[in-house]
């Protein structure tokens, strides 16, 4: 039997996450008393204190057991909590010796979406990769620096440590944890009752690039703006630098310093997302997005948008467009 503690924060908790989690790991044990079997799962709702902890005012959720109870888990699952990322972690502080410690004992830990914060909160992912809400990334990188943020994948596995992308990502990873306890057919089973696509492994499809301009390098300030107005023209990080009057080597250090992209990832991503928009459209074929948005070789034009957004641009437009009346 696998002991698992759902923690419940303190804060306005994610309750789909909550209430989701639970009951796919619910489901798997029905199913296998139904077939005769054992129940592999013994699942727990965990918090500091046993009260009831509230979500928006509107909802509110009792933890059946505190962490002073739970003396070993095999594995913790941390759901999204909303707020400012901050004052979630500082709120939440007395989680963090437990996670450590059942850690050490040899308890999996898994966080969801944007738990991801107060998982990192306990240095055990320092130097390991992580995955949390796009949304989230710029102010994740801040405060943890030394977690290697895969903003584009939905799951990580490193050391029997689990993360996940944003919003309800958080299913595949609890399909993917179904699927490691108790097989391929019961994870199987619960993407068909669940509804979930099993194979989904990317966020990039959802990802609105927005620049990263929580910084304060008024240069790098002014060339994202201009790379912003005149993507469409050909820009060249020297000719960039020189405009900044900034030496080249200089300026790509700052700017990636700053951006946690370079110049040339910074104006890709900017293309690529104005070349999403007008496919979302569905007014223009491929080709006279690909030339609107400065690019004038389909191959490289397909090449990079793939890379950012795990997509070609006509899958894109398929899924995306608005539907055209016939």
């Amino acid at each position: 039997m696998k002991h698992i503690s759902i923690l419940v924060p303190e804060g306005d908790s994610s309750l789909s996450n909550l209430e989701a989690t639970f009951k796919m790991f619910h489901m798997t044990n029905t199913a296998l008393q139904r077939e005769g079997k054992a129940p592999i799962f013994e699942t727990h709702l965990v918090g500091t204190q046993k009260k009831a902890r509230s979500s928006n005012g509107l909802f509110s959720i009792t933890p059946s057991s505190t962490i002073e109870e739970v003396d070993q888990t095999d594995l913790i699952i941390i759901p999204a909590i909303h707020g400012n990322y901050k004052e979630v972690v500082s709120m939440n502080n007395a989680f963090i010796p437990w996670i450590k410690e059942q850690y050490g004992k040899g308890a999996e830990v898994a966080s969801l979406c944007i738990g991801a914060f107060i998982l990192a909160g306990t240095g055990l992912l320092d130097g390991k990769e992580c995955a949390t809400h796009w949304l989230a990334a710029a102010e994740f990188r801040e405060m943890y620096p030394k977690v290697n943020l895969i903003d584009d994948k939905i799951i990580t596995d490193e050391n029997g440590l689990y993360t996940s992308g944003g919003a309800y990502s958080s299913l595949n990873l609890n399909l993917y944890l179904v699927e490691k306890f108790a097989g391929r057919e019961m994870a199987i089973l619960s993407s068909k009752i669940f509804e979930i696509d099993i194979s989904r492994i990317s966020q990039s499809p959802f990802i609105i690039f927005k620049g990263q301009k929580a910084h304060t390098d008024k240069e790098v300030l002014k060339a994202q703006e201009y790379i912003e107005h005149h993507f469409q023209d050909k820009i060249t990080v020297g000719a960039l630098a020189k405009q900044m009057a900034v030496g080249r080597r200089t300026f790509e250090r700052r700017f990636k310093k700053a951006t946690s992209n370079t110049v040339i990832e910074y104006l890709q991503r900017v293309k690529v997302e104005a070349a999403k928009k007008e496919l979302e459209k569905g007014r223009k074929t491929v080709n006279e997005v690909m030339y609107e948005v400065g690019y004038n070789d389909s191959k490289a034009f397909r090449d990079t948008f793939k890379k950012i957004t795990d997509m070609t641009p006509l899958d894109y437009s398929k899924k995306y467009r608005r539907n055209v009346p016939v």
